[in-house]
């Protein structure tokens, strides 16, 4: 429960726990621009040992975490390959083309994942030619705000057809703590089939704010010049970092607990009447059903649901989705499900 309400719409309404804000009271800081604050450098080099990378680079959001990655990635008027429903193409605003200027070319995602072959025949061929662009760079999520994870074997046949022609990979992992925690891996073994990935903080981990893009020292060095132009070179921003240690060695281990919780949801949610429920689509917190003949629409669901404490979302395309997280007991989930029941 968070201020006395039921939060269901994403996870990233979750407060920062106590610890955190006991590390943010007490965090050392300095003036991140000159390289000067202990506890953003210290975040930095935890988030790039963890992945495996060379070095890290925070920023206030994973908007601009990836955009940063295709600003340093693409230059103006070269092209990146990645699924059509994408959080880069569905909801940055239309950041790459304004940022980047990079021509998105989308293919198609079936199953939460592209086609090998087709991203292979979308790839430039033909760097002399004057009329294509030039591929620069292919990009997906893991996992997608769609719930679904992509697999290591997957993420290593991408990272194997890029190099087959010499072009980088940057996933977008704002949940990569929940794919890794959904395939018991370590984020390490998947983030070695990639060159640059984003991570959010504040994304089912509890901190109030920010991502960290991990690399090579070469690319971070290059990205964090990037930054500066979008404005993300912050001052005395440790206080922030603080949390995100916080969420890095404590909340990462209780994801499952999120993911079982939205089992139990999904199979709670079945027992109500007029609802299609898609089961198959839940491996991570995010649970996604249908209004089939249930007695109120949308809209009239989320004004009844807020009525009674329970804060959702409205549909998108037509599917509902109620995201788990640190914040939401099962004790709050048999609530949600007999509030749903009683306008049956």
């Amino acid at each position: 429960m968070i201020n006395g309400k039921i939060d269901l719409r994403s996870d990233t309404v979750t407060l920062p726990t106590d610890e955190m804000r006991q590390a943010m009271f007490e965090a050392v800081v300095g003036d991140d621009v000159y390289g000067d604050d202990a506890t953003i450098n210290e975040l930095e080099r935890l988030m790039a040992e963890m992945f495996g990378k060379e070095a890290g680079l925070f920023v206030p959001s994973g908007v601009m975490s990836n955009q940063v990655a295709l600003f340093t990635h693409v230059v103006r008027g070269e092209e990146v390959i990645l699924p059509d429903n994408c959080h880069i193409v569905a909801h940055e605003a239309g950041s790459a083309a304004i940022i980047a200027g990079a021509q998105l070319r989308t293919v198609q995602n079936l199953a939460g994942e592209m086609p090998l072959d087709m991203v292979e025949n979308y790839i430039r061929k033909d760097p002399n030619d004057i009329h294509q662009p030039r591929t620069a760079l292919i990009t997906y999520e893991n996992a997608d705000s769609d719930g679904q994870v992509r697999s290591v074997e997957y993420m290593k046949s991408v990272w194997e057809l890029a190099k087959k022609y010499d072009l980088p990979v940057h996933v977008d992992g704002a949940r990569i703590f929940n794919a890794a925690a959904y395939l018991d891996v370590d984020v390490k073994e998947m983030a070695q089939y990639c060159d640059t990935m984003s991570v959010c903080l504040s994304k089912g981990l509890c901190a109030p704010v920010g991502s960290v893009l991990v690399g090579s020292k070469e690319f971070i060095a290059l990205a964090r010049r990037k930054r500066k132009i979008l404005g993300g070179g912050m001052r005395q921003a440790g206080i922030l970092a603080a949390a995100g240690i916080v969420a890095l060695k404590k909340m990462t281990k209780r994801l499952k607990e999120d993911h079982e919780n939205a089992a139990y949801m999904v199979e709670r949610l079945m027992e109500v009447k007029g609802l299609e429920v898609y089961k198959e689509r839940q491996q991570i917190s995010m649970v996604f059903f249908k209004l089939k003949d249930y007695p109120l629409d949308s809209a009239a669901l989320v004004k009844y649901m807020a009525e009674n404490g329970v804060i959702i979302n409205g549909e998108d395309n037509g599917i509902m989705r109620y995201v788990t997280h640190a914040y939401v007991s099962r004790e709050e989930i048999d609530k949600v499900v007999d509030l749903m029941k009683k306008v049956q």
